[in-house]
């Protein structure tokens, strides 16, 4: 029994590999998930049950249903601005004066497909990592982290970890350069994808969230809410029939988009979620660049994130390493355990310094 629990518990520590930082998570894991699920519901509501509802008399319900969501729906934008009362029955349901007084409305049908390419979008550059990474922190990690490893075990893993770090030294840079083209991909795919949904939703997203906000804050009378201008529950729609002389029978119909409702709050959700991970990613991208152009910066995370680490050690980490060898210490410091991470980081010194040593008495000789 102790044996079986011994090796659920390998199991389980040998998934938590984490090859990446926590934004770039939150672009190709959460919001993939977020997105999956939104779909899920928009569809199962979109095809599993009736998405639109007409008013009919003479036509039969299923043909009016199925034209008006596949052509179009339109409402009347002076109308969603006026109180419900004497000539006046839902927002943004009259009839329109010409043809600029009313907006057609056609994305509705497309928001389960709009959804999922987006799901497809976040979730390439975190797939190009996942490929490019190769399994590469899970072979030099070695379980080292896992408490039932020898103490005998434990430190040959450990010199095999440090050979290989020394041997391969300043010879990471292409891969550290693979991570950060993947990271640049996911922060100009969301801004990208900001686009698209205002593009998407006729120029409404930008200023969506806003508007909910101000929505909400304002008093009950003379508010416009716009997730019904955005997302109208009730619509019209205009169905031409060939009557019975052969003339022209134009129909005007109410209807109810029952679907909208969930399609207003998905987006409103939405927005707030990648303006704030926007704003995320454009402080982690400063941040890296930080990284990248000061070599102070770097030991001072490196001493934040890794506690327990000399100064000198770090310092001479810093000189003797490339960017791409900075970048896989950090890796391998979110997956070691502390004081594993700093035996290792110190006895990559001494090699070196040993190295250095040898290299200098050699010179001196000849």
């Amino acid at each position: 029994m102790l044996d079986i629990f011994k090796r659920v518990l390998t199991f389980f520590r040998r998934q938590r590999i984490q090859t990446d930082s926590f934004v770039f998570r939150l672009h190709h894991s959460a919001t993939v998930a977020l997105l999956l699920i939104f779909c899920l519901i928009v569809g199962l509501n979109q095809y599993v049950r009736s998405p639109i509802n007409c008013s009919t008399e003479t036509i039969p319900r299923a043909v009016l249903d199925a034209h008006c969501w596949s052509q179009s729906t339109f409402t009347v934008p002076e109308e969603f601005q006026k109180k419900t009362g004497s000539g006046f029955t839902y927002p943004g349901v009259a009839t329109p004066e010409g043809k600029g007084s009313r907006r057609t409305k056609f994305y509705y049908p497309w928001v389960f497909l709009s959804l999922f390419f987006q799901a497809i979008l976040f979730y390439i550059p975190g797939w190009l990592w996942k490929n490019w990474e190769g399994g590469k922190l899970q072979a030099l990690r070695m379980d080292l982290n896992i408490g039932f490893v020898s103490k005998e075990e434990k430190a040959q893993k450990k010199e095999m970890l440090v050979d290989y770090l020394h041997e391969n030294m300043n010879n990471h840079t292409w891969w550290a350069c693979r991570y950060l083209f993947c990271e640049v991909l996911a922060f100009i795919n969301i801004i990208g994808q900001i686009f698209f949904m205002d593009h998407f939703l006729g120029g409404e997203f930008w200023s969506y969230g806003s508007r909910v906000l101000s929505f909400m804050a304002s008093d009950d009378e003379g508010r416009e809410d716009p997730m019904t201008y955005v997302f109208p529950k009730t619509v019209k729609c205009t169905f031409h029939n060939i009557g019975a002389s052969g003339t022209l029978v134009r129909y005007d119909s109410l209807c109810v988009l029952p679907l909208n409702a969930l399609n207003g709050k998905i987006y409103t959700f939405l927005w707030f979620w990648l303006i704030v991970l926007l704003i995320f990613t454009s402080v982690w991208f400063i941040f890296t660049i930080s990284i990248i152009t000061s070599s102070k910066f770097r030991i001072y995370v490196l001493r934040k994130r890794f506690g327990h680490i000399d100064h000198g050690v770090l310092a001479q980490i810093d000189r003797r390493c490339g960017i791409g060898d900075w970048f896989l210490f950090c890796m391998l410091g979110e997956n070691l355990d502390s004081r594993i991470f700093r035996d290792v980081m110190e006895h990559l010194v001494d090699i070196i310094g040993k190295r250095n040593g040898s290299m200098m008495q050699l010179t001196e000789h000849l």
